[in-house]
């Protein structure tokens, strides 16, 4: 049997997008010819650990509308000149591009992974004449749409009774960890004598905690504080680190791959998942990063969102955070620290937690949409 195509498209560079990197796998794995679209960036790293093939558009600008209007019209000729069977289009600043070949070219089919209220996030509820506009954009689409999956339950109860559409959950889930090595502490240059607190992820914006995380590294002692990943808070952080004298306590990793990023993980005693409810986007968020704590064996802090306390809460793999301030953060750290027994129950619990939170289980609800 002639294997499918699907063309799969995202607007970010692809290095660190774990949820389009296994979706696209799974895809691979079942018999269809994948090819993933995204863009390239000045400092984009290679990726050359694939099974699917990859493109990337080098665009002339890198935000705002000149950059979704640029993308979108070049990956609508793209995907004109392309042979395809399905599209798959990842949240709705790919979804015009995707929408319009798929009528044109016909007798294809369209999916949508929508991977959060796309617009509700800070950044267009900010600016109500943009949000305007992806609202109007979703309002047209959506209701037209054959086959749409998100990340949640809260999420896809909003969706389905917005649009009176059937919204299936694929939650991003982590894939079950199994490293080919672990690094050693002093491989990572990690101190053998000291509590490893990590906050790990690809978007490290405002709102998200870790500025409270950072102040309440004065609270806690005999504990080194990771951040890993990059954001748009980034910078502010490291001033706030250098004016309060936490250097000792505070370190900044970057971006990593994401079996090195595990292995910091892997060492850390506690995750944080410290997102403000903000703005409604925040507010039903679960973040990836809170199944790869648990499965490292790292039990969770968090802050007190449905989705988020929905896991932690089933599983009782860490504990919630009632109110956003240094001092409370610091206090939910210490009182799991200070109790080396709580410690090991909560990583027990996240080891027995894993063999159900994982993407294997997860992706069987892929099956019903593609196969």
């Amino acid at each position: 049997m002639k294997a499918k195509r699907i063309i799969v498209s995202v607007t970010n560079d692809l290095y660190t997008d774990q949820r389009v990197h296994k979706v696209c796998s799974f895809l691979h794995e079942n018999n269809y010819e994948v090819l993933l679209v995204g863009r390239k960036l000045e400092n984009s790293q290679p990726i050359n650990d694939r099974t699917y093939a990859i493109k990337r558009f080098k665009l002339l600008f890198t935000k705002g509308a000149l950059f979704y209007a640029n993308y979108n019209l070049r990956l609508f000729f793209f995907l004109i000149f392309n042979r395809f069977d399905v599209l798959l289009s990842n949240d709705l600043d790919s979804l015009l591009a995707n929408y319009c070949a798929h009528k044109i070219k016909g007798k294809s089919r369209l999916v949508y992974d929508t991977h959060e209220l796309f617009t509700e996030v800070p950044e267009l509820t900010a600016r109500p004449k943009v949000r305007k506009v992806w609202l109007k954009i979703e309002e047209w689409i959506f209701p037209n749409l054959e086959a749409v999956y998100t990340v949640n339950e809260s999420i896809a109860t909003i969706y389905s009774k917005k649009y009176n559409k059937n919204v299936r959950i694929v939650r991003n889930v982590s894939k079950l960890w199994k490293p080919k090595m672990i690094l050693s502490k002093s491989e990572l240059n990690l101190p053998e004598d000291k509590n490893i607190i990590i906050l790990q992820g690809s978007g490290i914006n405002v709102d998200r905690g870790a500025e409270e995380a950072v102040l309440a590294m004065k609270e806690i002692e005999n504990a080194l504080f990771l951040i890993v990943g990059s954001g748009d808070v980034i910078p502010e952080l490291k001033t706030m680190v250098s004016e309060n004298y936490l250097e000792e306590k505070v370190r900044f990793i970057g971006r990593v791959p994401y079996d090195t990023m595990m292995n910091y993980t892997f060492h850390a005693d506690i995750g944080l998942s410290l997102d403000k409810d903000t703005n409604s986007n925040y507010k039903y968020s679960l973040p990836n990063k809170i199944f790869d704590y648990i499965h490292t064996t790292t039990p969770v802090i968090s802050s007190d969102l449905v989705e988020l306390k929905r896991v932690i809460n089933k599983h009782d793999v860490g504990r919630i955070i009632p109110e956003h301030s240094a001092k409370g953060v610091a206090k939910a750290i210490n009182s799991i620290l200070n109790d080396p027994a709580l410690l090991k129950t909560l990583k027990d619990n996240c080891k027995k937690a894993a063999e159900i939170e994982n993407w294997e289980e997860e992706s069987k609800v892929l099956e019903e949409v593609y196969l």
